[in-house]
């Protein structure tokens, strides 16, 4: 991936993620814009995926958790994702463990990649997972001295954020919008990637989907492609 000109970002940043394919819906453009400036990107995956689908965690098709783990990586080189980790917790299941769990599992990455900028879900998504991994997240980050983060924001996960029932206080209301006009293709190549988690539009999980909510987006800021996040934190020194 070739540098993008004019444009230099030094910043370490970690991904926190629920399941595989959520680190492409969510700000895979911002991420492989990044990449191509020259920032260190790190993804941790909590969750194993598709084990949901079977009858139970056990009855689930080991190939199909490690095909899963193919699509993420061949996903990431469109990314410019540098180190992926895969932390192997249950599908649609982490209300089954206790959140401290979690959170240390979040603070050893800390711990170890020492990240100034995370990303991770909206605490309002639909998905259980995903509100989890974002209380799991806060927790890690608080602001004790020698937290390496000084920035914390949340993205929309398309068909789990826009799903939650309507209610003021959960709705996604980005103040963060960054110009993705020149990486929405591999965003799209990442995606496709993920051939079993893909769905045929109108769904908003497919290539078509996610293109036009970056339209969207674009409208909102006068870019044609963008990702929108919520800022949670930014500490300046």
């Amino acid at each position: 991936m070739s540098k993008l000109s004019g444009i230099q970002i030094n910043k370490k940043i970690l991904l926190v993620v629920a399941h595989p394919d959520d680190e492409v819906l969510g700000p895979g453009g911002t991420i492989s814009k990044y990449a191509l400036a020259g920032a260190d990107i790190d993804c941790l995956i909590l969750g194993e995926g598709a084990t949901s689908r079977a009858k139970s965690r056990c009855a689930a098709d080991p190939a199909q958790v490690k095909e899963l783990k193919g699509c993420t990586r061949r996903a990431a080189q469109h990314l410019g994702i540098k180190n992926l980790f895969f932390a192997g917790l249950p599908d649609n299941r982490f209300d089954n463990l206790d959140l401290l769990e979690i959170v240390k599992l979040v603070e050893k990455y800390i711990e170890q990649l020492h990240p100034e900028r995370i990303y991770t879900h909206h605490a309002y998504d639909l998905n259980l997972d995903h509100q989890i991994t974002f209380q799991a997240v806060l927790t890690a980050c608080r602001p004790q001295q020698g937290c390496p983060v000084k920035e914390l924001l949340c993205f929309e996960t398309p068909s789990s954020t826009e799903w939650q029932a309507p209610a003021k206080e959960k709705v996604f209301v980005p103040n963060v919008f960054v110009d993705i006009s020149l990486t929405i293709e591999l965003k799209k190549k990442a995606l496709a990637e993920y051939v079993s988690e893909l769905r045929n539009y109108p769904h908003p999980r497919s290539v078509e989907g996610i293109e036009i909510i970056a339209n969207r987006w674009g409208l909102v800021v006068g870019k044609k492609f963008v990702e929108a996040f919520e800022l949670i934190r930014m500490i300046e020194d």
